[in-house]
């Protein structure tokens, strides 16, 4: 079994960065591959990037992309998530997930086949 903790979260304003991570336990991180969603309130968990287990591939949604950078160190069992641009739309809170199996781009944006979840950290992003 997995845990996974995230930390980071705070409110911001826009344009500020903020950088989230995801440390985890109980289990060979460097066998997962780690993904970020977000989650506002009425609205479905939306994908935002996931990362190979070796760090080497990563894939982002459109709506990060050139904005957020994925990374991990699996010598820490952590990966993060450094939040650059940020803008009131990115408000959320923000999971991290692990999942076993191969890195697949088209497959990783899908929350239903990840493994395990964290808790979630609040994103607030002031305008």
């Amino acid at each position: 079994q997995v845990q996974l903790v995230e930390s980071g979260g705070n409110l911001v304003q826009t344009g500020d960065p903020l950088t989230l991570s995801c440390v985890a336990s109980g289990g060979t991180f460097s066998s997962y591959v780690m993904g970020w969603f977000r989650q506002v309130p009425g609205k479905e968990r939306e994908f935002v990037v996931a990362i190979s287990r070796t760090g080497d591939y990563s894939y982002y949604a459109d709506s990060v992309k050139g904005r957020f950078t994925i990374s991990r160190d699996n010598a820490k069992n952590t990966v993060y998530l450094q939040m650059n641009s940020l803008k009131p739309e990115d408000t959320a809170a923000y999971y991290c997930a692990a999942k076993t199996g191969v890195f697949y781009s088209v497959a990783s944006r899908s929350s239903s086949t990840y493994d395990y979840w964290g808790q979630g950290t609040q994103v607030t992003v002031s305008s």
